[in-house]
């Protein structure tokens, strides 16, 4: 069958923060242009997962009335904590006047990112943006003139061969005079533009890290409205990096998760079990333990901060917030820089529309829009942090990031560099002893699958499979081989799966149906063999509050 098309004047590909945020500001700017923004989740939010403490700073400029339109931040940060943890039953808190700047959060908010955005989603329909949820952007349409013409959705009804079922629906060809991507972290298109258009030449190696979170309901006696703990040190150690985190929202629940910094070198490594072992410790334990665990989630967040930042721009197009990797590894935060780098796209692009008459201006302008920015002030000034945690540690790292934060605000005059990609770090089994991880309890550890089953995981079991292998083979003759099957580790919901028959022959499983789009296989795969490719139109995880 032909694709059928659809023309608009600005394709954006995600509804997360950025996404939107660029909708919303493109029509406020222009109420005139026709703007569509395509989700691959089931709905808006269904994707999304975020700590998430919210720095107001991008909503304010964007929509400064929201409190009085009902914006979901409800729960103001009443205090700060920040522990190294040495044991599972010792901790030691940082003075807060030791802490870096930045890990100050008076004037933020505990909230749900994915509740943020379905708000962010109504504001953006209620000035003309038209929505469609379930469609998964899978392919980018260029030009004659090699420029990007918008994308086309995945076909629906295949089967797992690829064949055409008798519910076979081909794609939809969605065309825009500009085309924004705002995928997020590692984003199945914005990876290949930034090779295709070679976007990185001037950048440092992008960095990432895994983030697990699970949200749970506490005794009320243990609830602390507004209270903010991060920590640093066990269960990590010497193995990998990392940091934790315990916020306490609404409702009696707290969101509780780990980031390991997936540029550890330990092949046994597991960061779902070190999340496990990491609920037991004291701090974190005292407000659990009676509980109840509501739900589960993971996803890689883009650290590599502004030395690792791509051009943004291509022709007919930009790479925008997480897409790009605009986080502020220094704050954990991403969601406001994210909602930044949207409105100034979306700035950038009304500009075009408005000097480039009927033909496609190149989006120049947004790189100085950026680089006049508090958005650009704020991650110049955090450019080194992460760097400084990779070449010096956590604790000598945390001591350089004190200083340069609190007493040079950031300004030290020369930049650390980290160009060691992510998946080159894994060293060989050989040279490693395997880790005994314990068997979860039950109360606060627990297994993948039962922990998938809360992020209420859904794929259409007979279509073909997006986790794509370049060579079936490498699995067995090299990370099997080399490095004991890593993938079976730092997968957080158990889709690859290593079985052996009744014959001795050990083959690989890849349980599609269970995968987070977490992206942790697309970047720590040693032989950067597997590419994450988009499902069909609204699989995936449905986070109802994360």
């Amino acid at each position: 069958m032909k694709r059928e098309s659809m023309e608009f004047d600005v394709v954006i590909v995600g509804a997360g923060p950025a996404g939107l945020s660029a909708a919303i500001r493109l029509k406020q700017l222009n109420g005139d242009l026709n703007v569509v923004v395509l989700e691959k989740g089931s709905e808006v939010g269904a994707h999304i997962l975020s700590g998430t403490v919210f720095e107001p700073r991008a909503l304010n400029e964007l929509l400064p009335d929201w409190n009085e339109r009902g914006a979901p931040l409800k729960t103001a940060v009443a205090g700060d904590e920040i522990y190294l943890f040495q044991s599972e039953s010792k901790a030691w808190r940082l003075p807060h006047a030791f802490a870096p700047k930045t890990m100050h959060n008076r004037g933020n908010y505990i909230i749900s990112l994915g509740n943020l955005c379905r708000w962010l989603a109504e504001q953006a329909e209620a000035l003309g943006v038209e929505i469609f949820p379930g469609f998964a952007a899978a392919e980018i349409l260029f030009d004659e003139d090699g420029g990007v013409r918008g994308v086309a959705t995945g076909d629906m009804g295949r089967d797992r061969a690829g064949n055409e079922k008798d519910s076979f629906e081909p794609g939809m060809e969605l065309l825009g005079r500009y085309t924004l991507f705002a995928e997020g972290a590692r984003g199945h298109l914005g990876k290949q533009l930034i090779e295709h258009f070679d976007l990185t030449r001037d950048s440092s190696v992008q960095h990432y890290g895994l983030g697990i979170k699970e949200l749970w309901e506490v005794d009320p006696d243990k609830h602390q409205p507004g209270l903010v703990v991060h920590g640093a040190g066990w269960p990590l150690g010497k193995e990998a990096a990392g940091g934790s985190f315990l916020y306490h929202m609404e409702d009696n629940q707290v969101a509780v998760g780990l980031i390991v910094d997936l540029n550890y070198g330990h092949p046994y490594l597991s960061p779902f079990e070190e999340f496990q072992r990491f609920k037991h410790q004291a701090v974190i334990r005292r407000y659990l333990e009676g509980g109840k665990r509501v739900s589960y989630g993971a996803r890689v967040i883009a650290k590599g901060g502004l030395n690792a930042l791509p051009k943004a721009n291509f022709p007919g197009g930009l790479l925008i917030g997480c897409d790009a990797g605009t986080l502020n590894f220094a704050k954990i935060k991403g969601s406001h820089t994210a909602m930044k780098s949207g409105m100034l796209a979306a700035e950038a692009v009304a500009e075009a529309f408005q000097t480039g008459k009927d033909g496609v201006v190149t989006l120049d302008s947004y790189a100085h829009r950026f680089q006049a920015s508090w958005l650009y002030e704020e991650l110049h000034r955090s450019r080194n942090f992460g760097p400084a945690l990779h070449k010096l540690g956590t604790f000598l790292g945390g001591a350089y990031n004190f200083i340069d934060q609190n007493l040079f605000g950031g300004r030290l005059p020369f930049d650390l560099k980290d160009n060691d990609a992510d998946h080159d770090r894994l060293k060989q089994a050989k040279a490693c002893q395997p880790i005994d991880y314990p068997k979860p309890d039950g109360k606060l550890s627990f297994d993948r699958l039962g922990s998938v089953f809360l992020s209420s995981t859904n794929h259409e079991e007979d279509q073909p499979v997006h986790l794509k292998l370049a060579d079936p083979s490498i699995p067995l003759t090299t990370n099997l081989a080399l490095y004991d099957a890593p993938e079976q580790r730092y997968c957080p919901a158990g889709v690859y799966e290593f079985l052996e028959d009744e014959s001795g022959e050990v083959r690989l499983q890849i349980n599609a149906q269970n995968c987070l789009h977490c992206k942790t296989c697309d970047i720590k795969d040693p032989t950067q063999n597997i590419t994450w490719i988009v499902p069909e139109g609204g699989g995936g995880p449905n986070y109802p509050n994360m």
